[in-house]
């Protein structure tokens, strides 16, 4: 199992834009990748225009070269990218117990 932990600044206006369309971008792109688990959305209390995306993948490959390489990617991005106030900080993590 792999963890994309992505990091997004999003500009105070655009909260609510934003958050709907990664609840779209989710249900209707991501969702149907080949090796998605699931995703969860936080917002920053301390920093409050940050938000982490942590999606679950199968395997490293399933995100980097089936989702980030195939069809599936430009459509998430031209649903969600519009509100990034700069680019996504993206770094993947292996999962070693969970309690």
């Amino acid at each position: 199992m792999i963890h994309e932990i992505a990091v997004i600044d999003v500009a105070a206006e655009n909260h609510a834009a934003f958050e709907a369309s990664v609840q779209r971008a989710v249900a209707e792109v991501l969702s149907t990748a080949k090796g998605f688990v699931d995703f969860t959305l936080t917002k920053g209390v301390e920093q409050g225009n940050t938000y982490t995306f942590l999606i679950r993948w199968e395997t490293l490959e399933d995100h980097t070269v089936g989702f980030r390489e195939g069809a599936l990617f430009p459509t998430w991005r031209a649903i969600i990218g519009e509100y990034f106030a700069a680019p996504p900080r993206v770094d993947h993590w292996t999962e070693l117990f969970t309690r």
